[in-house]
């Protein structure tokens, strides 16, 4: 490498206290990070990643943790010898990180050009007036929307992508020589993760920083990084460029990474998990594992052509939901925001229509106004004949039974006092589904067991699971009074790709046995593909195109799908075979 060594970091090693004894979180890890460079470590939840990057910037709480390392050297200066006045001085400044949840790393009750201007004033001797002038500049930098209003924003008035990069205009406030991002687009579109990638590499570009991007998603560390290091049970497994570990991983582990996410040049009948890469079942690699689970041809259209013989089971005309809001504090005036603007489609019985748009663009609403969740504005949504619009309140409750919704964020649709086969037995008592108790209780267990928990998870509660198994518990609650059709409202978008294949395997499996039918909703298009019999798109409360998933994905007939599949990271940089 030509460019001077910006970072070198010597056998790190990372404990946590346990009761009476400590756990190696990290073990062992080395790397060097080179100026202008892109070093993406990437890895599965618990992996060690982040933990390493808040050890390299002494974040770490000194009670309950334990590091020893044999160097930490930025620009040649030992890091894990300075004292705490220095390090004051250097975070924010010489070192600077982005953390993965804008939302609880910026202030709720600061402005958030405020909160920039205490960054810059604290490491350079500026007037206030000369600090917001350089914040609105750096918010200009960071493509932000209306600099200005933005300023005087708090955090929760603005989208997840904007306050991304309120966090990106901090963390760069100061020409830091060292950035660290950890995991800064997880649960972003695909359209702002492309701009929020594209905004870090011109900002690289102009100052030369080094920057390690912290991942689980190996198509995202495609696209931005130039070195790799794969860590798995607190160590690095496999290291090198981008391309060589891309197109020729070593490890079965990064071999298990790679092929678990959903890909778009094949269809598989499911999804590989890392386990099966371990455990060496396809010792030739991807490619032997694509040659047996590849759906043989003609299957699927085979299928379809059953599949659409059918009268629909779901039928939504021109379904409308508006919400009102008032245009200023005194003003009378209302304006509406459209939602749902004018929806029609059908859906039929074993299907799987996929619902994919970004953030704000409706498709959340419209899986709640079909179940009346969200009280529809105009329209008509008609289930096996029956008009849902038209039940009344005890009609809608029996209703439901048919149809049931998982939701996006499992730890918050689960009340955290309440053990969770308690959470599944509540829906089957409330319609009065089993003769006791005692018959319920033993439902629980085996809905439990079909997911893929334990009878002994039933006492537990919510927080004492992993994200992973709490949705497996939130797909036990909703399968309870056995459901006709389950809206999948953003199932897995905050899942490692690891456990997000468990359960959209999960999901295919339990449609097949009980004859479900879906609406997938999504804003990850390769997830979306991989699940749908059809794809839906939406764009500001309308459809811009219904067709077949493989149709839709080879020709996209509207420019707003093809900007959409045209920002899917990795596309041409992860193998395909």
């Amino acid at each position: 490498m030509d460019t001077p060594l910006l970072l070198q970091v010597n056998n790190l090693n990372i404990s946590f206290r346990h009761e009476n004894e400590w756990l190696p979180a990290v073990e062992e890890v080395s790397f060097a990070l080179h100026k202008g460079e892109t070093l993406g470590i990437v890895g599965e939840s618990g992996s060690g990643k982040s933990v390493s990057s808040l050890a390299l910037m002494r974040l770490l709480p000194a009670k309950g943790s334990k590091v020893t390392v044999d160097g930490i050297f930025l620009q040649g200066e030992a890091v894990h010898q300075w004292d705490e006045n220095q390090l004051r001085q250097a975070r924010g400044s010489r070192m600077a990180m982005i953390f993965q949840e804008p939302m609880t790393s910026l202030n709720p009750v600061m402005r958030c050009g405020v909160q920039v201007v205490e960054s810059i004033r604290t490491h350079q001797k500026i007037s206030k007036k000369e600090a917001k002038e350089k914040v609105l500049e750096l918010f200009r930098r960071v493509k932000l929307p209306r600099p200005e209003q933005q300023f005087q924003a708090y955090p929760h008035q603005l989208s997840g992508g904007q306050k991304q990069r309120v966090m990106i205009a901090m963390a760069i406030a100061n020409n830091p020589d060292l950035l660290i991002a950890d995991e800064p687009t997880t649960a972003l579109d695909v359209t702002v993760q492309k701009d929020i990638l594209l905004l870090l590499k011109e900002l690289q570009q102009q100052t030369q920083m080094g920057m390690i991007f912290i991942s689980h998603d190996l198509a995202v560390i495609a696209d931005i990084a130039d070195q790799v290091a794969v860590m798995h049970k607190g160590r690095i497994v496999e290291a090198g460029k981008v391309e060589q570990v891309l197109k020729h991983p070593q490890h079965p582990y990064t071999r298990g990474l790679l092929a678990c996410r959903p890909p778009l040049q094949q269809r598989l009948k499911r999804l590989p998990v890392v386990k099966e890469f371990l455990d060496n079942q396809w010792p030739e690699g991807i490619s032997q594992m694509w040659a047996e689970l590849t759906v043989p041809e003609g299957e699927r259209a085979s299928n379809h052509q059953k599949l659409y013989a059918q009268t629909p089971v779901l039928q939504v005309d021109d379904l409308k939901t508006y919400f009102s809001v008032n245009t200023g504090l005194f003003d009378k005036k209302h304006d509406s925001i459209k939602a749902v603007d004018g929806i029609s489609f059908d859906v039929f019985a074993g299907e799987t229509l996929g619902l994919v748009g970004e953030s704000g663009c409706g498709k959340t609403t419209l899986g709640r106004s079909i179940l009346r969740l969200i009280e529809p504005t105009a329209g008509r949504v008609s289930y096996q004949g029956v008009e849902i619009n038209k039940l009344n309140e005890n009609e809608l409750r029996a209703f439901r039974k048919k149809i049931q919704i998982v939701f996006q964020d499992p730890y918050s649709s689960l009340n955290p006092r309440i053990a969770i086969g308690d959470a599944i037995l509540e829906p089957m008592k409330v319609h009065g589904l089993h003769e006791n108790n005692t018959l319920r209780r033993k439902k629980v267990i085996e809905l439990l067991e079909e997911v893929g928990l334990e009878a002994g998870h039933y006492r537990r509660y919510p927080h004492e699971f992993s994200g992973g198994q709490r949705q497996r518990v939130c797909i036990a609650r909703a399968l309870a009074v056995n459901p006709e059709l389950v809206i999948c409202d953003e199932p897995v978008s905050a899942l490692d790709v690891s456990v997000q294949a468990q359960v959209l395997n999960l999901l295919n499996r339990l449609k097949k046995e009980y004859g479900f039918t879906y609406i997938f909703i999504s804003h990850d298009l390769n997830v979306v593909r991989y699940m749908s019999d059809r794809v839906l798109v939406m764009n500001n409360g309308k459809m811009e195109e219904l067709a077949e998933a493989d149709m839709l994905y080879a020709q996209p007939q509207t420019d707003y799908t093809k900007k959409l599949i045209a920002a899917i990271p990795g596309v041409k940089s992860i193998p395909v075979g």
